[in-house]
This record gives C-alpha cells, sequence and structure tokens, in this order.
C-alpha cells in the first residue's frame, strides 16, 4: 500500500514539473514574441494564471504530506514527547476542519464557477477552482490518518521530530533564516 501512496505522490510532484515548466514556457514565449515581433498569445496569459493556481494547490498537498508548512516549531521544541503528541493531535484537528470547509466552500460555489466561462480559452472557471476539492480532501485525508496513528500510539519518533522542526540540517536551517 506504501508503494502506491508513494508513487500517486511521486506522480504528483511530475505533475508539479510538468505545469511550472509550461507555465515559464508560455510566459517566456510570449514575452520573446511581444519583443520581437510586437505580438503575443493571450491563451498563454490565461493558460499560465490557470497553472498557477493548480500548481498552488497540487503543491500544498504535497508539501503538507512533507511537513513543510509553517508551524510554531519554537513553543513544540521545547514540549516534551506527550505534549508534542498533544500539539500534533490539536494541530490535525485544525487541519481537518480548515480542509474540509475548504472542500464544502468548493462544492457550494461549484455551480457559480461551472457555469462562467474563461474569457480568452473558454473553458468552464469549475476546472480552474475545482482543484479545491483535490487540495482539501488531500489533506483531510492526510491529517486524518496521521491522527489515526497518533491515537492508537503508531507515530514514529521521527515524525514527532520533523513536527518539533528537529530533522532539519544546518544548511536548511539556515535556508529559513
Amino acid at each position: 500500500m506504501q508503494k502506491a501512496i508513494d508513487l500517486f505522490y511521486r506522480v504528483l510532484e511530475i505533475l508539479l514539473i510538468v505545469l511550472m515548466s509550461g507555465m515559464a514556457i508560455m510566459v517566456f514565449v510570449n514575452v520573446v514574441m511581444r519583443y520581437a515581433m510586437n505580438s503575443g498569445l493571450t491563451v498563454s496569459d490565461e493558460l499560465a494564471r490557470y497553472f498557477f493556481v493548480w500548481v498552488t494547490f497540487i503543491g500544498a498537498v504535497v508539501t503538507f504530506r512533507e511537513h513543510g508548512h509553517l508551524g510554531v516549531e519554537t513553543l513544540v521544541a521545547v514540549l516534551g514527547r506527550k505534549g508534542r503528541i498533544v500539539c500534533m493531535i490539536l494541530s490535525n484537528l485544525v487541519i481537518i476542519g480548515c480542509s474540509a470547509i475548504f472542500f464544502w466552500g468548493t462544492w457550494k460555489q461549484l455551480p457559480i464557477n461551472w457555469s462562467m466561462k474563461a474569457p480568452v480559452t473558454g473553458l468552464s472557471m469549475g476546472f480552474v477552482y475545482g482543484i479545491g476539492f483535490f487540495s482539501g480532501a488531500g489533506c483531510v485525508i492526510i491529517a486524518l490518518e496521521r491522527l489515526v496513528r497518533l491515537l492508537t500510539g503508531r507515530v514514529t519518533q521521527e515524525e514527532i521530530e520533523a513536527f518539533a522542526g528537529e530533522n532539519l540540517t544546518l544548511e536548511q536551517m539556515a535556508e529559513r533564516s
């Protein structure tokens, strides 16, 4: 099962690379065309914006899995194992609540977005903002899985250290400051 999960996240990382590359290529080609030929591709501006939205929300799920989001590590670092576990439980409960609200908001907004069309491509805006389903559901699933492992005592010391920011190398800590 873990291999399938790792493969899924590897596919997401490749998708992020493809979307970022597509954004960069479209913007670069458009800039060159504007300066060299005094024209441009209107579709590239629109698609680059949509790719950026998708990169942001897919990246949020991948980053959440890797414990890469901001945290108050200063507080958690001074706590013992039990205090850290309590903080992890509370953190995951808050994340589940916020992500569920985000998913529900996307659901409620979908009929409005689905009826709106993009000005250049004519795509339904539901395709653009529908990424909220993936992002909300992805974070809920990850947080629920972590919460179950926390409550059943199957959390590893490595995960607790990652939550407290103690797994970083000196180079990674220097990048943060």
